[in-house]
């Protein structure tokens, strides 16, 4: 087991992405016997020192995989961060008798995390949700990069080629080429009209409507005049009842209000009913 290791702690403050990308090189790589112990030790053991220093010792795969994916506009950090993730839960899942290197094993994991954080964050807007439109996007973005817009005869090539129809390739390419907008513009002084040629510039907002302010306003007001008339035409018993069921913060149970007049839980329930079906009546009458 590579002791050297040992040396290397991942918890020691990194205070920029090129400190890390520089400590994560200078980690030792392990021989294959060593890889092979280490992952041994993991699953029979469940020693989460060897699960550490194989995470360790593959994180300088991790940032060569992630710089790969620069181009999607994304933070490099932020890949890098999610292709650890990948790559923890490949050691997790490493079997160490099947013959082959880590490194082999946890590539897929790497990318598939940081596939899946390119789909989440490159557009405000989902361009891929399912298995083919994912497989699409990257080979698509890929392929337009030496290409440019494609011709009827370049899009019916990708379609056969990547087994989807033409008309999805065209869909993910009109996608790909659409860009998100700032809802409010970009600030330049010098530039007064950039506001209006922003969302926010044209765009209404119905939520401070005057009208219909106050129309709700008017409405809430009536329906709590309304409430109150038509629960002082109920005898004193249904009033009570209801104000202890539906009005009081602490809401009384059936039981509480049938000990208190000496009455039973059901017929406590029936007046309550009726109460509440002579109070919907009212309330109609009243706001028609």
């Amino acid at each position: 087991m590579n002791t050297s290791l040992q040396t290397f702690d991942i918890r020691q403050p990194i205070n920029s992405l090129d400190a890390y990308m520089s400590y994560v090189n200078q980690i030792p790589m392990l021989s294959q016997k060593e890889e092979h112990d280490l992952a041994v030790c993991l699953q029979t053991q469940n020693d989460l020192s060897a699960a550490r220093q194989l995470v360790l010792a593959h994180a300088r795969y991790v940032v060569r995989v992630a710089k790969g994916y620069m181009g999607y506009g994304l933070p490099l950090g932020d890949l890098i961060q999610e292709g650890n993730i990948g790559l923890m839960k490949a050691v997790k899942r490493f079997d160490p008798t099947m013959g082959v290197r880590l490194v082999t094993f946890a590539v897929h994991w790497i990318k598939s995390e940081i596939h899946e954080f390119i789909l989440r964050n490159w557009r405000i807007v989902k361009i891929a949700t399912t298995k083919a439109q994912r497989k699409l996007f990257f080979n698509l973005r890929s392929m337009k990069k030496r290409l440019g817009w494609f011709t009827n005869e370049e899009i019916n090539q990708v379609a056969k080629d990547l087994g989807v129809k033409p008309e999805t390739v065209r869909e993910m390419e009109m996608r790909l080429n659409n860009s998100d907008t700032s809802f409010d513009g970009y600030a330049d002084e010098e530039d007064e009209t950039s506001f209006n040629s922003a969302p926010a510039g044209y765009l209404e907002d119905h939520r401070y409507s005057p009208a219909e302010t106050f129309e709700k306003t008017n409405t809430a007001e009536q329906s709590s005049a309304a409430l109150h008339q038509v629960l002082s035409q109920l005898d004193a018993r249904s009033q009570e009842i209801l104000s202890a069921r539906w009005l009081n913060e602490n809401k009384a149970t059936l039981q509480e209000l049938a000990d208190k007049y000496q009455i039973s839980a059901e017929r406590v329930r029936q007046l309550e009913k009726n109460a509440m079906g002579k109070l919907k009546n009212a309330m109609e009458e009243v706001l028609t």
